[in-house]
């Protein structure tokens, strides 16, 4: 079952750690797209997958580097 969490992991674009997070909401704050939502434990999630564009604002502000964004994989030709 670990297996399957890891496996999700590597596709999100967007991975919080909840540990390091000390829920102070500046990642939301400065997202351009609104894409992050703050969950009524005050923790941040990837809301709208959608509207991330990967500017990686959140990870560029966030204090407690408790954020990180993963580029989307190129597909190779051929």
């Amino acid at each position: 079952m670990a297996e399957e969490k890891l496996k999700v992991e590597k596709k999100e674009k967007v991975h919080i750690f909840e540990a390091w997070c000390k829920r102070c909401g500046i990642c939301a704050a400065f997202c351009p797209t609104n894409a992050l939502g703050i969950d009524q434990e005050g923790l941040p999630y990837l809301a709208y997958p959608e509207k991330c564009t990967l500017c990686k604002l959140c990870e560029l502000r966030c204090p407690d580097f408790a954020i990180t964004v993963r580029e989307r994989e190129k597909k190779e030709k051929g």
